[in-house]
């Protein structure tokens, strides 16, 4: 998913776990149609790990911490479930560090999504997903909003007591010996009681960026939607992929291949050198480079985005080394989006990271449910030498 996605939820039974290269709080926020929590008992975190609907579930520092959402037993008037992440760490940014939601089916375990925020920075806290209600179907939608004063901003912002002021107790509760105390989000860096909460953070690059601009050059996990001019690119498309060796005097055989793929991420087919074209004709590839040399595009698969069938979702494209090198033999590979009618560069994405594995994810291309499509740079690593063991890893990575 991209930030601003949202699909349909499959399952009744969901949970949202939220991984990163350091250890995350992460909790649930219920909220109202006001977009408030009706009490701070509508805060679920590790402090307070149950709610009607809505529970924590700790990864015990093996595994991401998760917040599991059954839609069928969420009270009538909560019209959304926010699931949070921050860093363990007192001060920590999320600078570096690249966080990702992994949405799945509670009741089997299987992925029905999965969302890194891009280009986070001095944010120390994070809306990541919603889990909402619209029109009585329960929906997730990717969000990747940043907050630069901790999960107390966004506690705060949604209505839970984080302060020092003690909070009234619920009528209907039981009145106990003392007042009871606020329920108080994990710890966070103290800010000056006279400072207002600071804002959200905006999201990096001033939101999704498409084509208006002329060609755009993509870092690694950015996204651009394939829209010019108000409307999607739905024509002929061209995906250059090409390499260099690191080292002269020695050749390298990689081979390009695309892998299709249904909206529930199952395999449709993937076209290499050995299959040149599939799903009748809309995607076309330009045959096998043996050793990388010579200037241009090593290998060109072409894609008639109006032509694909409707029900080929996403589209992952690989570079395999064959031969078995590792990447780190490899320089200056990179993939580029090409307009077929015009010979316009219009998305280009350099590998500027290697690793010793023999295969690499390049970008994907995935529909958007308004029809629109949406290329991503990858670059993740796999161990593969050829497309068939790709297709696993890039299902995981739709």
């Amino acid at each position: 998913m991209t930030p601003g996605s949202n699909i349909p939820l499959t399952a009744v039974r969901v949970a949202v776990d939220v991984a990163a290269p350091v250890r995350l709080d992460v909790s649930g926020l219920l909220l109202g149609a006001d977009g408030k929590v009706r009490s701070d008992d509508d805060f679920i975190f590790y402090n307070q790990p149950a709610g009607p609907g809505v529970s924590y579930r700790s990864g015990g520092g093996a595994a991401p911490d998760a917040i599991l959402v059954d839609t069928a037993a969420v009270p009538a008037g909560i019209e959304k479930i926010v699931v949070t992440a921050s860093p363990d760490a007192a001060g920590q940014t999320f600078q570096g560090i690249e966080p990702t939601a992994t949405l799945r089916n509670s009741d089997d375990g299987s992925v029905l999504a999965t969302f890194t925020p891009p280009q986070l920075g001095t944010e120390t806290a994070l809306v990541v997903m919603e889990i909402y209600l619209r029109n009585g179907q329960w929906k997730a939608r990717a969000v990747g909003q940043g907050y630069a004063n901790g999960l107390a901003g966004i506690a705060t912002d949604f209505g839970v007591s984080v302060d020092e002021e003690p909070a009234p107790a619920p009528v209907a509760a039981p009145a106990p010996a003392a007042a009871p105390a606020p329920v108080s989000a994990p710890p966070v860096p103290a800010a000056p009681p006279a400072a207002p909460p600071a804002p959200p953070a905006p999201p990096a690059g001033g939101g999704k960026i498409n084509l208006d601009k002329g060609r755009v050059s993509l870092q690694k996990n950015q996204t651009v939607s394939l829209v010019k001019g108000g409307r999607p690119l739905l024509s002929q498309v061209k995906m250059g992929l090409g390499w260099e060796p690191a080292y002269r005097g020695r050749d390298i055989d990689l081979d390009a291949s695309v892998i299709a793929y249904g909206p529930q991420r199952n395999h449709i087919d993937s076209c290499y050198f050995g299959k040149l074209s599939i799903l009748n004709g809309a995607v076309k590839h330009s045959g096998d480079n043996l050793t990388g040399e010579g200037a241009g595009d090593d290998e060109v698969i072409t894609v008639d985005l109006g032509r694909l069938p409707a029900d080929t979702t996403g589209l992952v494209f690989t570079v395999n080394s064959f031969s078995g090198q590792k990447f780190t033999e490899v320089a200056k590979a990179y993939c580029r989006l090409i307009d077929a009618a015009s010979g316009e560069e219009l998305v280009r994405f350099d590998l500027t990271t290697a690793e010793p594995q023999t295969g690499v994810m390049m970008a994907k291309l995935i529909r958007q449910f308004s029809g629109e499509w949406e290329m991503t740079a990858m670059g993740d690593f796999v161990k593969s030498r050829t497309v068939r063991g790709m297709v696993k890893p890039a299902a995981q990575a739709l």
